[in-house]
């Protein structure tokens, strides 16, 4: 088993120190991914973040950033007039760029334009965010770029999942890196509001970079068998259940719902309960919820943004399970969120594997779950990830 404290993704933030803003700005950055949602998959305190704003003693520039302090590495420069105005601080970024683009692309460099049209003037050639053009105040912009932020470092741990398994494939690698988040839009056509819902948030994915979402009644090509590309799609994609008066009444949306638990893809529920629903789907728990008013196009972005968190979070965890893959009892069950009895499904027979092990993300659950699981299935073991790394019996 694979018992290594190497970080494999780290976050760098990069500023001027006579940029005001960068430190609250990286702040919001800091809190979000150090969170417990994330501290919960990769151990310790969440993902690492680490500053870069202030030059080394004896120097004009910051620490260097040691690129194989990490498996992966996502380096934000926030780029305003003072650092490009700065020889040595821009040099600094034009190196962090070159260095980053030989490592591969388990490396990035994320320059964010704080100020208009400063970036052609550091000779860099790499996509920025141009916080400069978006609207809001500062902490509003610093949440779009944290949201923008979460999809890349999910096709940065795409990247290192498929180097993992197939390391001798590189020459496919930009094509991996390159694909969409797919996003599922579950939702009901017989209430008032569910194709509304669903229409407003395939409109907003379409204006979003690196999004695609799959909505049945423009995508599914003609000629093909609806229910066989609804069950594929759904096992391919992140998820957004849009929970309207009607939904659980619909057969294809429980059956949505249920292949998306079976195959274990990221999955949001957006409550957009307008008055009743008369029996609620019983496997629509046990994931995030949020609040989404039917005429409330404003809380799109917090959907879209929870879901690319579970997207990140299943990205995280794939990757630190296919680290400790290495001599696996075939009878351990890796899951990506905490048991849920619909996780038994999962499960050979008891006459091919009599003791299985389900693994999931810390904490360990109640002890009221342990008893259920207990009474139902009293031949399978449940440990979080520090529970069985640990070797712990119950």
């Amino acid at each position: 088993m694979t018992d290594s404290t190497r970080p494999f993704l780290v976050v760098y933030v990069v500023w001027h120190p006579d940029f005001t803003d960068g430190l609250a700005v990286a702040e919001v950055l800091r809190q979000h991914f150090r969170r417990q949602l994330y501290e919960n998959i990769t151990g310790g305190t969440g993902l690492s973040v680490i500053y870069r704003y202030v030059a080394a003693p004896k120097s004009a520039q910051p620490i260097p950033i040691d690129l194989a302090d990490a498996d992966t590495a996502a380096i934000v420069v926030l780029a305003d007039n003072n650092l490009v105005n700065d020889p040595s601080w821009a040099d600094y970024v034009r190196e962090l760029c070159s260095s980053t683009n030989a490592a591969g692309l388990g490396t990035r460099v994320f320059p964010v334009e704080i100020d208009n049209n400063v970036l052609p003037a550091l000779g860099i050639n790499e996509q920025a965010f141009l916080w400069a053009r978006w609207e809001g105040e500062l902490i509003e912009r610093a949440r779009k770029l944290t949201t923008a932020l979460t999809y890349e470092f999910c096709r940065l741990l795409r990247h290192y999942l498929e180097h993992l398994k197939q390391p001798e494939k590189e020459e496919e690698a930009l094509e991996a890196y390159l694909k969409k988040v797919q996003i599922f839009l579950s939702h009901s056509k017989h209430d008032q509001h569910g194709e509304e819902i669903a229409r407003n948030i395939r409109n907003k994915l379409f204006n979003t970079q690196g999004m695609d979402s799959f909505f049945d009644v423009y995508d599914i090509p003609a000629g093909l068998n609806f229910q066989k590309v609804l069950i594929h799609k759904v096992r391919v994609s992140a998820m957004v259940a849009i929970h309207t008066d009607s939904y659980s009444s619909r057969e294809w949306c429980r059956k949505e719902i249920i292949e998306a638990k079976r195959w274990h893809v990221p999955l949001v529920v957006a409550n957009s309960i307008s008055d009743i629903d008369e029996r609620g789907f019983p496997y629509m728990g046990n994931v995030p919820m949020v609040r989404l008013e039917p005429g409330g196009a404003d809380r799109i972005d917090f959907v879209i943004a929870r879901l690319l968190d579970e997207v990140l979070k299943n990205f995280l965890w794939r990757c630190r399970i296919e680290l400790e893959k290495e001599n696996v009892n075939p009878a351990v069950f890796f899951v990506p969120r905490p048991p849920e009895l619909i996780s038994l499904v999962i499960l050979p027979s008891e006459d091919d594997i009599p003791n299985p092990v389900i693994v999931y993300p810390d904490p360990p659950i109640s002890a009221e779950e342990e008893r259920l699981f207990a009474k139902i299935s009293p031949h399978v073991q449940l440990r979080s990830l520090t529970e069985w790394k640990a070797g712990a019996v119950r």
